[in-house]
């Protein structure tokens, strides 16, 4: 499965972005949404399962994030709204060929497939 990322750019605190993740097949049981800032290791921020569309998020962006996918289940997007500073970072976009658990969906090495990183910068 290959996947592109885009959408990142530069907004203000308070203010919405929306990510799309593209996938070139339907191979996979789950996708989600990382991120990096600078100096930190790589966070699971959103997932969604293609088998019963569950979505899990993070607790750091829960209520201001939705992750949602197109009804070819294709193009999987993040709408950010009320972004803060903190949630600047690099996002990436993952699958993974199972339907992840609650307790397995943010791990990194559960991903099989990455995309390139999008930039999200929040700034005044």
């Amino acid at each position: 499965v290959q996947l592109q990322a885009s959408g990142g750019g530069l907004v203000q605190p308070g203010g919405s972005l929306r990510l799309s993740c593209s996938a070139s097949e339907r191979n996979y049981g789950t996708i989600g949404w990382f991120r990096q800032a600078p100096g930190k290791e790589r966070e699971g921020v959103a997932s969604i399962r293609r088998g019963d569309a569950k979505k899990l998020y993070s607790d750091s962006v829960k209520g201001r994030f939705t992750i949602s996918r197109d009804s070819a289940e294709n193009t999987i997007v993040l709408q950010m709204n009320n972004l803060k500073p903190e949630d600047t970072a690099v996002y990436y976009c993952a699958a993974s060929r199972y339907n992840l658990i609650v307790s397995a969906w943010s791990q990194r090495t559960q991903y099989d497939y990455w995309g390139q990183g999008t930039l999200v910068t929040v700034s005044s």
